[in-house]
C-alpha cells in the first residue's frame, strides 16, 4: 500500500478549532472567492443591459467578449491566478460564437446552460459512483489528494453530501431556466439567470463549507510523503554510517 491508501489513525493532523478556517480558505482558493464571483456576473450582466436597450446582439457580444478578456489582463498585471477569468472568457466566447452562429441572442446563454446541466449530471453520477466530485476538486486543495476515499470515510460521506447539494440545487437551477429558454425572450431570459448566478451558487458553496466543518480533518498526504521520504534517507545514512564503522574495525583489526 501506499502512503495514499493505507489506513491510519492519524486523522487529526488539522486541529478542530481550525477546521472552519481551512474550509473557507479552501473553498475560497477553488472557487474563486467574491472576485471570482464578480467576474462570472460581469460579461452576461454587461450583456444583456445592452440588448435590453438596443436589441443589437453583435454589440452585447462584443461588448461582453472584450470585458472578459479585460478581467483576465488585470489578472494578468497583478500577477494574480487566471483560471477563473480564463474560464469566464471561454464560456462568453463559445456562448457568443453559437448566438452569431444562429442569430438567435437567447443562443449566448446556451453554452453556460448546457454546461450546468453537464455538471449537474456530473456532481451526481461521481457520487453515485462513489466518487464525489467535490472530493475530487477540493481534495489537492486540502493536500489530502484521494486518501478521502479509503482512510477518512467520515470525510467521505462529507464530500457526498457536498455534491449532492451541488448536483440537485444546479438541476433545479436548469429546472427554471431551460423552460424560459424556450418561452421567454432574450432580455427576460438574460435576467433571470443573472438573478439566478450566485444565489445557487452561495448555497451550494455553504452547504459545502458546513459539511466539511463538521467533517474529521483532512489527512495531509504530502506531509506524509515528505516525512516519509525523510525517513529513508535517514536510514540509509544510518546504514552507511554503520558500514563504515564496520570497515574501520576490520581494517584495525588487519593492521
Amino acid at each position: 500500500m501506499t502512503s495514499l491508501d493505507k489506513p491510519t489513525e492519524d486523522t487529526d493532523q488539522i486541529q478542530p478549532h481550525d477546521a472552519r478556517a481551512v474550509t473557507e480558505a479552501a473553498l475560497l482558493e477553488a472557487f474563486g472567492g467574491v472576485r471570482g464571483m464578480v467576474e462570472t456576473v460581469v460579461p452576461g450582466l454587461l450583456f444583456v443591459t445592452i440588448f435590453t436597450i438596443n436589441k443589437d446582439l453583435h454589440l452585447s457580444a462584443i461588448a461582453a467578449l472584450a470585458v472578459s478578456l479585460v478581467l483576465v489582463v488585470v489578472r494578468l498585471a497583478m500577477k494574480d491566478t487566471v483560471k477563473h477569468a480564463f474560464s469566464g472568457v471561454f464560456g462568453v466566447a463559445f456562448g457568443v460564437v453559437f448566438a452569431m452562429f444562429t442569430g438567435n441572442a437567447k443562443d449566448f446563454y446556451l453554452p453556460g446552460m448546457l454546461y450546468t446541466l453537464g455538471l449537474a449530471l456530473a456532481y451526481i453520477i461521481t457520487t453515485l459512483a462513489g466518487v464525489p466530485l467535490i472530493g475530487l476538486i477540493l481534495g489537492p486543495v486540502f493536500k489530502e489528494n484521494l486518501s478521502w476515499r479509503t482512510r477518512n470515510p467520515g470525510r467521505k460521506k462529507a464530500y457526498a453530501k457536498a455534491s449532492w447539494a451541488w448536483g440537485l440545487i444546479l438541476l433545479a437551477k436548469c429546472a427554471i431556466l431551460f423552460p424560459l429558454y424556450w418561452w421567454a425572450d432574450t432580455t427576460q431570459l438574460g435576467w433571470v439567470l443573472i438573478a439566478l448566478k450566485i444565489p445557487p451558487f452561495l448555497l451550494a458553496v455553504w452547504l459545502t463549507w458546513l459539511f466539511l466543518a463538521k467533517a474529521p480533518a483532512p489527512i495531509d498526504v504530502f506531509a506524509e510523503m515528505e516525512a516519509e521520504e525523510q525517513a529513508e534517507k535517514e536510514r540509509k545514512e544510518a546504514l552507511a554510517a554503520e558500514g563504515g564503522e564496520t570497515s574501520g574495525g576490520r581494517h584495525r583489526r588487519e593492521a
